[in-house]
């Protein structure tokens, strides 16, 4: 069974224009890379101050975390993301930018309509799949423990 396009599929056909796979990828690699050993600078740079390991751990997050809310705040986030493409989704700072970029929409809304409405309106399905998606994975985990 052959798809019909719709007048949309053809206009929205039109104006994406073709990706080049390969600089697409080595952008996303290299930016994505970057992202990650900043990162382990920090982890570094924790460490040699003297914070404690598990310490370390959480302020790296809360510090890329609070960095790419700042640059998604500023609009500066968005053009990295769009260079670098999928290179600024994996790591923790595009769940930030998931979180921030909504809220930044509503927030001429008023704080309960807007800001609050939109704040997890793109995180929240991945919060709520992925926290279910541990309790079956749980779930599945200690049957099999019983089971041996």
């Amino acid at each position: 069974m052959k798809k019909k396009k719709t007048p949309y599929a053809d206009y929205a056909g039109k104006r994406a224009g073709k990706s080049k796979l390969l600089p697409d990828c080595l952008r996303a690699f290299a930016v994505g890379g970057l992202i990650c050993a900043f990162a382990q600078c920090l982890t570094g740079l924790y460490g040699y101050i003297g914070v404690g390991e598990e310490d370390v751990k959480v302020l790296v997050i809360m510090t890329l975390i609070f960095l790419t809310a700042m640059l998604t705040g500023m609009g500066i986030f968005d053009n990295i993301a769009r260079f670098a493409g999928a290179g600024t989704l994996v790591p923790i700072t595009g769940f930030a930018n998931a979180v921030v970029s909504p809220a930044l929409d509503g927030k001429n809304e008023g704080l309960v309509l807007g800001l609050g409405t939109k704040l997890l309106s793109v995180a929240g399905p991945v919060i709520l799949y992925g926290t279910s998606a541990s309790v079956v994975w749980g779930i599945i985990y200690w049957v099999v423990g019983l089971i041996r």
